[in-house]
């Protein structure tokens, strides 16, 4: 990952990229907005109440490491399972908001509840049908993904504040099988970051019990270090911050507090989630700390952009698959609240 020093730039420059918004041509596949709407909600429906496995491949940069992967419903209850095929091993087990993450080679298990949406999925991404406010969602026609036929999507924005995607979703059940996040026309539209499945069954048996018995066997974690998060709903006005000017599209979705686990004087981080329907960003504030924060720095892997300064006494982290210019919205707006 490449860093660099941050390079400031006015926020009225910054809110330019607003204005005008970009244009998106009226050219056949265009869908109207209720037909997006049907769309994305399909999509979502067939990633939340699903039965499917498979083997999924991200890439990014030129690297590429693969996954197996499975969702299973029955009722209200929601199962998954992830296990890395490549690299560092790791298993991740979730029941509902219940998520354990095991890292077997250094024997380290993270038990935690994900209060947030968007932390929670292992599987594939789901999108909220609001995410038609601030993209148009155009039919490119039909391919193969799988070994099943899928129908191709643009989703393109309305603005520069965000990424375009192209979505293969599966003509049988909407289930989404490849997401590549593209960059900003002025680049070309290059794909940043892709995921898709390389192998995958849609519609099998449910089978809780092979996520159910790794939670249950309390010999699972025999020579784990055993790392249980505390964290804690909260409200950004409540910690004593504000965001004095909100980012176009984006709304709050969640604010969390929790406890820094290499903080030795029990200082704790602030998480706010953001969304616009498709993608998320996130927005950390914890005290600063001259050990720990370095100095300020703007990077970008893939699709993932990351910002970091120091405000005052308090260190801020922006992370989030959006251009850098967004981030520095969010971080520009974020403010204490006068008392």
């Amino acid at each position: 990952m490449q860093t660099r020093v941050i390079c400031w730039v006015p926020v009225l420059a910054l809110m330019s990229c607003l204005l005008p918004p970009m244009a998106v041509a009226s050219e056949p596949g265009l869908l109207n907005a209720a037909e997006a709407r049907n769309w994305l909600n399909r999509i979502r429906t067939a990633a939340s109440t699903g039965n499917y496995q498979g083997t999924m491949v991200f890439s990014v940069g030129g690297s590429f490491s693969s996954s197996r992967v499975a969702h299973y419903t029955v009722g209200d209850q929601t199962y998954e399972q992830l296990e890395a095929l490549d690299g560092r091993q790791q298993r991740v087990l979730r029941h509902n908001d219940a998520v354990h993450t095991l890292w077997p080679q250094s024997r380290l298990a993270v038990i935690e509840k994900r209060e947030t949406r968007a932390a929670w999925s292992t599987t594939p991404q789901e999108v909220d049908p609001q995410a038609v406010e601030h993209y148009a969602l155009r039919h490119e026609g039909d391919a193969r993904i799988a070994g099943r036929t899928a129908a191709v999507f643009l989703l393109e924005p309305r603005d520069l504040l965000r990424y375009a995607q192209r979505l293969w979703a599966d003509r049988a059940t909407g289930l989404m099988l490849r997401a590549d996040v593209l960059g900003l026309p002025a680049d070309g539209w290059p794909v940043l970051e892709s995921t898709a499945f390389s192998e995958i069954n849609i519609g099998v048996k449910p089978q809780p019990e092979v996520v159910l018995q790794p939670l249950r066997n309390p010999r699972q974690l025999d020579g784990y270090r055993v790392v249980r998060p505390q964290q804690q709903r909260t409200e950004l006005e409540a910690e004593g911050w504000q965001l004095a000017r909100p980012v176009p599209g984006f709304t709050l979705s969640g604010c969390l507090r929790r406890a820094i686990e290499t903080a030795t004087d029990g200082a704790q981080v602030v998480q706010a989630v953001f969304t616009d329907g498709l993608t998320h960003v996130s927005l950390f504030i914890e005290p600063f700390q001259p050990q720990r924060h370095r100095g300020e720095l703007q990077a970008q892997q893939g699709a993932t952009s990351t910002l970091m300064l120091r405000r005052g006494e308090h260190w801020i982290t922006v992370v989030g698959d959006v251009p850098a210019a967004t981030l520095k919205l969010f971080a520009a707006s974020v403010e204490r609240r006068k008392p």
